[in-house]
């Protein structure tokens, strides 16, 4: 995949990205790919995301886990879900989560 155009600062600093705790993991009836997630965004409150990675992550080994989180992303329902934000994660045929390699707080600001 060819590099995306190139953005100034003021466009990166937009970006709200946490880091998130897992609380609940559950599939998403009639979806394929779709797991629902509820997270501790810490000062931001719980929050929840439908996100796309059913095919490589089961429920149970979510909970618990810290990710990171796009936390401004315009919320949209899909598949019944309100998705408020999105689970960062890298790769395209076989999707890795991205996570801190240490425990932070739930809510810690990735600058």
């Amino acid at each position: 995949m060819p590099q995306k155009p190139t953005i100034v600062y003021d466009d990166f600093a937009k970006l709200d990205i946490r880091v998130v705790t897992v609380l609940e993991a559950s599939a998403i009836e009639g979806a394929d790919k779709l797991l629902k997630l509820v997270l501790d965004a810490g000062e931001l409150g719980t929050r929840t995301v439908a996100s796309g990675i059913k095919p490589w992550y089961t429920p149970e080994e979510l909970v618990g886990k810290q990710l990171l989180y796009l936390a401004n992303l315009e919320p949209r329902t899909i598949r019944g879900v309100e998705s408020q934000g999105m689970i960062i994660a890298a790769g395209g045929v076989d999707a890795a989560l991205v996570h801190p390699d240490k425990a932070v707080a739930a809510g810690e600001i990735v600058r």
